[in-house]
């Protein structure tokens, strides 16, 4: 078939119009607003204004908040029983295409909420329309995040759960594993890996703690607040809020809608995870290290270097270490962003996700990766005990025996800094002493000096809570296991 000039441009413009009516459908249901505005949004306004690109991440919160709101509008006779059958069947249909890789997350929208709803209407016609009665974006969205940090919670949770045991099996097998411990990087005095280990058990366990603080705190429901000044609707928050698991609603409106300080409480306790694992980081990679060789990380958790045949790097240290400034920068962001905002919700707000986002996932693979690690690694004990005994670590034992024999301690500790200076001269540890060259800086020293500054008596005899003796230290890890025990559902 052949058209006139005519019949061509008269095509031409029928097309025109089409595809500019295709793309004013398609912006309408792509954002949830516009019947007030004569203009289109200028596109670089748009795609700077859209946040699918990130909080499409808030789908399963969205689809789950929606259901929650139907069966409650249903329930308070606001919808009849069909719409919410078909709402529902509808919200569970985009559910399982999304899941199933049948409906792409599409950018042509300007958030989440719209991608849903306009499926939704795309799907069940009239009926989708009123998805969105009685609830405003202000508070669909704070609901939204406040389900998706509430599961991070639970998730962090666990991977340092998973650590807290790591570190106690380590616990229990190094009850009599010798080692110096440190002050200021120097020898100081002998511990055991057993106590050393205990030390980061302690800081991890707080940090669940923290967790489960974190949890009951923001654990009340948004949903229902409206934009800010809740709605003329008769809804049933509390209802709303236990289908979603909530201990109840929000009591402000207001606060409800501007509140972010779960997201910087959450952001707060997982850069103290990340203090946590740094330091970690820093005695692996000190200990990894040929001067130490106190460890030795599994070949699946180092690198090489591309010239140097002979280096096993500790990379997975070194990154959990580099990473910490990033989870940091997330909460200092979020407390920039927050400090200077009016009551109630503001554009600003939704910079709250992207680098909330960025630290769950950070803090998340650092924990794994960094169990992993631990799990895999070997400790050299002969190592750690030889270098506990050349480094004088039991020099104050060795002045509490003088003073026990009357020598007063400022006189004892003379004694011994003499001591140390000969064993030094000597290249010999206390104990590699003779009775005669122990004899020849203090007479008071008898032959039962060998046994009182043994590593094991050492040790053994410090037997207060919190102490390296193995006996407290067999109390210690009978509470942990209780604590590991008493971790159940938030």
């Amino acid at each position: 078939m052949t058209f006139s000039i005519k019949g061509l441009k008269i095509v031409e413009k029928y097309d025109s119009i089409k595809f500019r009516f295709n793309n004013w459908r398609i912006l309408n249901m792509a954002q949830l607003w516009g019947g007030r505005f004569t203009k289109e949004t200028d596109q670089l306004v748009y795609d700077f204004n859209a946040s699918i690109s990130f909080d499409k991440r808030l789908f399963a919160q969205d689809i789950e908040g929606s259901i929650a709101h139907v069966v409650m509008l249903e329930k308070q006779g606001i919808l009849t029983c069909e719409e919410k059958d078909a709402i529902v069947k509808g919200l569970t249909s985009i559910r399982s295409d999304v899941e199933e890789g049948k409906l792409n997350i599409s950018h042509e929208y300007e958030d989440i909420h719209s991608f849903v709803e306009a499926n939704l209407i795309d799907r069940i016609g009239d009926a989708g329309k009123k998805l969105h009665t009685g609830r405003s974006r202000n508070d669909q969205v704070a609901l939204d995040m406040k389900l998706y940090v509430r599961n991070e919670v639970v998730a962090v949770t666990e991977e340092l759960t998973a650590l807290l045991e790591s570190l106690l099996a380590v616990m229990e097998n190094n009850l009599n594993t010798y080692m110096p411990g440190f002050t200021h990087l120097q020898k100081a005095q002998p511990t055991t890996l057993s106590h050393h280990m205990g030390a980061y058990f302690e800081m991890f366990k707080r940090d669940v703690l923290r967790m489960q603080d974190v949890y009951k705190r923001m654990n009340y429901c948004p949903l229902g607040s409206g934009a800010f000044a809740g709605t003329t609707y008769p809804l049933d928050r509390a209802y709303s809020a236990s289908l979603l698991g909530f201990e109840g609603p929000t009591l402000n409106s207001m606060d409800s809608v501007a509140d972010r300080d779960y997201v910087i409480e959450f952001l707060s306790a997982l850069s103290m995870v990340m203090m946590h694992l740094s330091r970690f980081s820093e005695e692996v990679i000190i200990w990894n290290s040929n001067e130490y060789r106190f460890v030795e990380i599994d070949d699946a958790f180092s690198t090489g270097s591309s010239i140097m045949p002979q280096k096993k790097n500790p990379d997975i240290a070194e990154l959990v270490r580099g990473k910490t400034g990033r989870v940091y920068g997330a909460l200092v962001s979020i407390l920039t962003t927050m400090k200077g905002i009016p009551l109630a919700y503001n554009k600003d707000m939704q910079e709250d996700k992207e680098v909330t986002f960025d630290a769950i996932d950070t803090v998340k693979d650092c924990l794994h990766l960094f169990n992993g690690m631990l799990k895999t690694m070997k400790f050299n004990t002969n190592i750690m005990e030889t270098s506990a005994m050349r480094g004088f670590t039991n020099a104050t034992d060795a002045a509490d025996y003088l003073v026990n024999r009357g020598v007063p301690f400022r006189d004892a500790h003379g004694i011994i800094g003499q001591l140390v200076l000969y064993c030094i001269d000597k290249g010999k540890a206390i104990d590699e002493l003779s009775i005669e060259e122990l004899q020849a800086i203090s007479p008071v020293f008898e032959n039962d000096v060998y046994e009182a500054i043994s590593l094991k008596t050492c040790v053994e005899k410090r037997l207060t809570i919190g102490a390296p003796g193995q006996k407290v230290m067999e109390e210690v890890i009978k509470m942990n296991k209780e604590f590991l025990n008493s971790l159940g559902q938030m």
